[in-house]
């Protein structure tokens, strides 16, 4: 038994951190895809684009049936596709997690060599890259399959607006913002982004593995479990800002803090419109009287939202 486990354990380190296609990887436009310019502008203009359009005719569409039938029409069904996104991207995040975690530790076993004359701790290299590096190799190339996976997270996007009929200004520029700052890091080989993919991609896991969880019927959380695990991200990543900022200062440099400055003020945007969303929100629900009922339909949302 302890040799099957073993042998599967080899298995996994090897296809997660030490397959040669994730060792020789490299960031470029002629060998990673979606990896230019114009690509992701294109990208991020088409999705916001089709989003409000869509969101717009459903509008029209659920104002001209009212009309005609003096009822709110339903929602669209959507069958099992909300709970399959779900599984897919718990399971993407969770094999990037695991695929992060074993490349950093590949990578921190094979250049601690050289760390050792700059004094240098695989803390201080998760926190801030040394000036020069270059976007190759394995945690690039996990930060890669990040990127990717944003994509796939877009479809939530339309899922909210087919199912709820409403686009929030938030959620719309927050995926968007995501897209951006994910293509940053590669381009400029950003420091912060290790421990930024490994917090992000854990709870995207355990975000996305209990909306598949309520999606099939199981009873949901008696608290509010995604908005909880978006904060507990989002302090996360603060304390990381600072991190890197005090590795910067004290270090001398760390490799891409331009491009992660721009990040910042871009998540500082975002967080202001998501904090702004959830406190007007709040007080909405605060001026309702709550009953039973409102219980079982807030459990209902959160198992949706």
């Amino acid at each position: 038994m302890s040799t099957t486990i073993k042998m599967a354990m080899k298995s996994i380190t090897y296809n997660l951190s030490e397959h040669p296609s994730i060792k020789s990887f490299r960031w470029s436009p002629s060998q990673s895809w979606g990896s230019t310019w114009s690509f992701l502008f294109t990208a991020i203009f088409l999705y916001i684009a089709v989003a409000i359009t869509f969101h717009l005719i459903l509008h029209l569409l659920h104002h001209l049936l009212r009309r005609r039938t003096n009822h709110p029409p339903p929602s669209i069904p959507l069958g099992p596709l909300p709970a399959l996104h779900s599984l897919s991207m718990s399971l993407i995040s969770a094999v990037i997690f695991a695929g992060i975690l074993l490349s950093s530790a590949a990578e921190i076993r094979d250049t601690r060599w050289f760390w050792r004359r700059t004094n240098t701790t695989p803390l201080q290299w998760l926190l801030c890259f040394p000036l020069g590096t270059r976007p190759s190799g394995r945690v690039f190339f996990w930060s890669y399959v990040f990127y990717l996976s944003r994509f796939l997270h877009l479809f939530r996007t339309f899922f909210l607006i087919l199912r709820h009929r409403r686009l929030p200004l938030h959620h719309l520029l927050n995926h968007s913002v995501i897209i951006f700052t994910s293509f940053m890091w590669l381009e400029f080989s950003q420091s912060f982004q290790v421990l930024a993919i490994v917090s992000t991609s854990l709870v995207t896991s355990l975000v996305y593995g209990y909306r598949f969880w309520t999606a099939v019927g199981l009873p949901c959380a008696c608290f509010p479990f995604v908005l909880n695990c978006q904060f507990v991200l989002l302090g996360c990543n603060l304390i990381i800002h600072f991190g890197v900022l005090m590795m910067h200062l004290l270090k001398g440099g760390c490799n891409g803090i331009a491009a992660w400055g721009f990040n910042s003020v871009l998540n500082a945007a975002i967080l202001f419109l998501f904090l702004n969303f959830h406190v007007k929100r709040n007080i909405r629900k605060n001026s309702k009287v709550h009953n039973h009922d409102d219980h079982n339909d807030e459990c209902h949302k959160r198992k949706e939202d």
